[in-house]
C-alpha cells in the first residue's frame, strides 16, 4: 500500500543523507550527538534504593519509564529502516519532569522496545546517533530540546540539569503509531524510505564500503556487484555464507572493521582518549578534505576513501569528552605533518585548498600517507 506522508526535510551538509522518524502519515526529523555507548540496556535494581527514594515523589509515568522491567501490555518500539546501526536515547516529558534513558542498538531492519507498558507521558523525545565506525555521524542535531544523557549506558531521572558525568543532547519530540497489537511504533528512516529487505541490504553494503571492498553505490538494491564484494569479504574474514543471516551479522561485520586491513587506510587508535581524524584526497586536480572520523579507544577505521587518489593526507586529534583538544605537556596531542589543507570543527568536506582562515576555515598541517605496498595503518599511540 502506497504511504502518503509529509515530509520535513533537514537534509546535512555532508556525505550522507538527512533522517527522519515516520509515522503513518507522517515523518520528523531526528537528531543526534556523535558519542560512543553501548548496545546493552541497564535494567534497574527492583529493591528500594537511594535512587529510588529520590524518585518517589516522580510522576508515574517517568518513574515507571525509568524502572520497568516487567511484561507489559503495551510498549513502545524503535524500529531501523536505516542503513546505518544506530544508538537511540528516549526521553519521557510527564508533569514537569523529565527522564532519559539510553542507549538502545538497533540494527538495520530490526525494532527494539524502549519503553515497557502503557505510556501516558505529556511528550516522548528521541535522541539517534550512528555509530563512530561510519565516521562522521549522518545524523543532524537540530532538536527542539536539550536534555542529559551519558557516555555509558544511563537512566537520568532529572534530565534538564546536568550533572558531572552527564552531557547535553538535542532532543526531538516523536509521536508513535499505535499498531493493530495495541502496541507504539516509530521508525527511523532515511530519505530513500528504505523497506527492511532493502535497509538491511543497503546497511550491509556501506559496512563493506567501509571495509574496502567495492559495493558501491549503496542503494539497497542486490546484484552481482554486491555479492561479489559481500563473497570477498566472508572469505577474507574465514566466515562461512550463512553467517549472513545470523542476527548478529552486523556485529561481525562491525568488529572486523575496526581491525586494521591490507589494503587502503586505517586509522588505529592506541590512546585511552577519543581521536578524531580526518583525511584528504588529491586525484590530480582537486585536494579534498573530509572530517570528523571519531576513532575510540583501542578501535580501528577505514576512512571511506573512493577512486584511486594520486595521494593521500591524515590529520588526526586525541580530544576529551567535550571535544576539547587533549595536551600532553602544553602541547596537543595530534597526528599530522607539513600539509597545510583546510578544516572546520564541525563535519566537512572542503574541495578548495588555500586561504582557509579568510574563508572561516581553519589550516592544520596534514601528513603524507605513503600507499604504495596498497596499504597503510596508521596507529595514534601516547608519546
Amino acid at each position: 500500500m502506497a504511504r502518503t506522508a509529509t515530509r520535513i526535510w533537514a537534509v546535512m551538509a555532508g556525505l550522507v543523507p538527512a533522517i527522519q522518524v515516520l509515522f503513518a502519515g507522517r515523518e520528523e526529523d531526528v537528531d543526534a550527538r556523535d558519542k560512543p555507548g553501548h548496545d546493552d540496556e541497564r535494567t534497574p535494581r527492583r529493591h528500594r534504593s537511594a535512587l529510588t527514594r529520590i524518585l518517589t515523589p516522580l510522576p508515574a509515568t517517568v518513574a515507571s519509564f525509568l524502572f520497568s522491567s516487567a511484561p507489559a501490555h503495551a510498549d513502545l518500539k524503535l524500529c531501523n529502516r536505516m542503513s546505518y546501526v544506530i544508538e537511540a536515547a528516549i526521553g519521557i516529558d510527564d508533569k514537569a519532569a523529565t527522564a532519559t534513558r539510553g542507549w538502545f542498538r538497533i540494527d538495520p531492519a530490526t525494532c527494539r522496545v524502549v519503553v515497557q507498558g502503557a505510556l501516558t507521558a505529556d511528550r516522548v523525545l528521541l535522541n539517534a546517533r550512528a555509530l563512530g565506525v561510519y565516521g562522521a555521524s549522518p545524523i543532524p542535531q537540530n532538536g527542539t530540546d536539550t536534555l542529559c544523557v551519558a557516555r555509558d549506558n544511563f537512566v537520568i531521572a532529572a534530565a534538564r540539569q546536568c550533572r558531572t558525568g552527564q552531557m547535553p543532547a538535542q532532543f526531538t519530540q516523536i509521536t508513535p503509531t499505535k499498531t493493530d497489537d495495541g502496541h507504539l511504533v516509530a521508525y527511523l528512516a532515511e530519505d530513500s524510505e528504505y523497506d527492511d529487505e532493502q535497509a538491511r541490504l543497503a546497511g550491509i553494503q556501506r559496512l563493506l564500503v567501509i571495509a574496502g571492498y567495492d559495493a558501491a553505490p549503496i542503494d539497497g538494491v542486490d546484484g552481482p556487484k554486491t555479492q561479489s564484494a559481500l563473497a570477498a569479504f566472508l572469505r577474507s574474514r574465514g566466515l562461512a555464507s550463512d553467517i549472513v543471516q545470523s542476527p548478529n551479522f552486523f556485529a561481525t561485520m562491525i568488529d572486523a572493521v575496526q581491525k586494521p586491513s591490507p589494503s587502503g587506510l586505517t586509522w588505529c587508535n592506541d590512546t585511552p582518549h577519543k581521536v578524531m581524524a580526518a583525511v584528504a584526497t588529491d586525484d590530480g586536480k582537486v585536494v579534498t578534505s573530509r572530517g570528523w572520523y571519531r576513532i575510540d579507544p583501542g578501535k580501528c577505521l577505514h576512512p571511506d576513501v573512493s577512486g584511486t587518489p594520486k595521494q593521500i593526507y591524515s590529520f588526526a586529534e586525541a580530544v576529551d569528552n567535550d571535544n576539547r583538544a587533549i595536551r600532553i605537556r602544553d602541547k596537543p596531542l595530534n597526528w599530522g605533518g607539513g600539509v597545510q589543507l583546510c578544516t572546520r570543527e564541525s563535519k566537512f568536506e572542503i574541495n578548495e585548498q588555500g586561504d582557509c582562515s579568510t574563508r572561516g576555515l581553519a589550516a592544520l598541517g596534514f601528513t603524507t600517507v605513503d600507499m604504495t605496498s596498497g596499504g597503510k595503518t596508521l596507529r595514534f599511540a601516547m608519546p
